[in-house]
């Protein structure tokens, strides 16, 4: 089974946001990428359970902790599948703790919402070798990064900054392509049927030089079929939010819809990604944003938020706590402190248990 280790940098947020959300960083680890060493099951993670019990999904797996990563993904999902219903089932296994790797078990569960993406482009639309070249450089770039333990990002300008000179560097040939070929980018993400040209389009228009003119189509690549591309757009999207927070004179508007759908996905990267945006989107005028993730995912977001797995388990928090009412200084201390279930609890409300106490 292949280790979540693509260009998945991480979301430094600005100096000045609170320590809380300062937390929200997420980062590569590499040592067991680069070791020889296979890395063995650590916690094994949860999610889109509503009436199907995770004893019934590991009596399927038949994988526990400390076992070796199994090596199909497939195999799993195929027995996960038969489990009566169970409609679809997403595993992942994301590095790394010393030599665990965590494994993340999603299941869509008949009657459960689900996310429909767009039908699969057909058309021809290809970016010049330049960019691809440079894209390619960019990604062994931010490897190289992360083995060096380089991973802090700028996103203030609306666009990724890394702190690595080399990738850094990089970047800014993206903000050169971005304003040379912004015409041929839109095309690219929404009409190539070249799964990496959509990819790498997301990516290159989050540096537009004027961020509202790239905002709808990173929205509409959202609802691509392609998780890599939706993750690039989550990730562009993410970043102008924070323009958009930082500067409000420049009238960017990132809807908070598809990123709180994207919280009932079966794919671990769209729920991770779409609740760090929210985390973002939700600082000020949060109220109509919270109010859509407690009508159709506030399930998603408990569940994500008891995760043992703390660096995807906190934004997830941060929103529950914000759900509830509670100031960013009462969520740090929650956090800090251990107290989750008090925070879920209620957020819930009163007369609701939290969803994982009684599966059938």
């Amino acid at each position: 089974m292949a280790l979540h280790s693509a260009y998945l940098y991480p979301s430094h947020l600005r100096p000045r946001r609170s320590t809380l959300v300062k937390l929200l960083s997420i980062y590569i680890c590499a040592a067991v990428l680069a070791s020889a060493q296979a890395p063995r099951v650590g916690d094994i993670e949860f999610y889109g359970l509503h009436k199907v019990s995770e004893q019934r999904l590991l009596h399927a797996l038949h994988v526990k902790p400390g076992d070796p990563l199994p090596p199909s993904k497939g195999d799993l999902e195929d027995e996960l599948e038969k489990i009566s219903g169970v409609i679809l089932a997403h595993v992942e296994a994301v590095c790394c703790e010393g030599s665990k790797a965590t494994l993340f078990v999603g299941i869509e569960e008949k009657g459960a919402p689900h996310l429909a993406f767009h039908t699969p482009p057909t058309g021809e639309a290809v970016l010049p070798q330049e960019i691809v070249d440079t894209y390619h450089q960019f990604l062994e770039a931010v490897r190289a990064a992360a083995r060096r333990g380089s991973t802090a990002e700028d996103l203030t300008s609306g666009h990724s900054l890394m702190a690595d000179p080399d990738a850094r560097d990089l970047q800014g040939r993206f903000i050169d392509f971005a304003g040379a070929h912004m015409l041929l980018l839109r095309e690219v993400l929404s009409g190539s049927s070249d799964d990496e040209q959509r990819a790498m389009a997301a990516t290159i228009l989050g540096y537009a030089p004027v961020k509202k003119d790239a905002v709808n189509n990173l929205e509409s690549a959202m609802q691509d079929p392609d998780e890599a591309v939706r993750a690039n757009a989550l990730r562009a999207l993410n970043a102008i939010a924070v323009l958009a927070r930082l500067q409000p004179n420049l009238e960017i508007h990132v809807s908070p819809t598809w990123f709180v759908e994207m919280l009932n996905s079966i794919v671990l990267s769209d729920r991770t990604r779409a609740a760090t945006a929210l985390v973002t989107l939700t600082e000020q005028n949060a109220a109509g944003a919270l109010d859509q993730i407690r009508e159709r995912a506030l399930d998603s977001i408990v569940e994500m938020a008891q995760w043992k797995e703390l660096r995807y388990a906190l934004p997830a928090f941060i929103l529950t706590g914000r759900i509830a009412g509670m100031s960013e200084t009462e969520i740090q201390k929650a956090w800090t402190s251990g107290h989750r279930q008090e925070v879920i609890a209620i957020a819930l409300g009163p007369g609701r248990k939290k969803k994982l106490d009684s599966p059938l």
